[in-house]
């Protein structure tokens, strides 16, 4: 029950108003993982911003088992195995961002898209976690199940040979 394994990774770019990064979004995210990617949304009215609510902002798709750990390590090549401290957070996710695609090996450059970023979000997961969502007798996870962060960083150390500097 205290084995740590990968739940999801989750690839986004937010493009704001911009419809055109928008659309080039779209296609990077299709063209790394071989996968349809989907818009999301805003919720809120954000005047300042020129943003209402059903206005597509960015676009995000999910990978889980296999398929994300195959991209993962590609991803994870692209930061040469090493990431900063503060690219996790106290309950063991791990976030961070890649500034140019052309960094992910087996990506080429692609003159439609032009130079882009990504971010990159890996959610670690234990046996039992599934408490927190099943419908009848919903739970909070018990604070001696959750990850830490140091547990993250030997998972991760262990299973991809990651480097976590200060």
């Amino acid at each position: 029950m205290r084995q740590i394994s990968i739940e999801k990774v989750t690839l986004n770019i937010g493009a704001g108003k911009d419809q055109t990064k928008l659309e080039k979004g779209l296609k990077l995210i299709k063209s790394i993982a071989d996968h349809t990617p989907v818009k999301t949304f805003t919720k809120k009215r954000i005047q300042e911003w020129g943003l209402r609510p059903g206005l597509p902002i960015g676009c995000k798709l999910t990978l889980r088992k296999k398929k994300a750990l195959d991209l993962l390590k590609r991803l994870l090549e692209a930061k040469d195995n090493t990431l900063q401290i503060s690219n996790l957070d106290n309950e063991g996710n791990i976030s961070f961002g890649i500034s140019e695609y052309i960094d992910i090996p087996g990506v080429n450059y692609d003159p439609d898209i032009g130079i882009m970023g990504l971010q990159v979000c890996i959610t670690l997961k234990r046996k039992g976690f599934r408490i927190r969502r099943r419908i009848l007798k919903r739970q909070v996870i018990p604070r001696k199940h959750r990850i830490k962060k140091e547990e993250a960083i030997d998972f991760m150390k262990n299973t991809f040979n990651l480097k976590v500097g200060e």
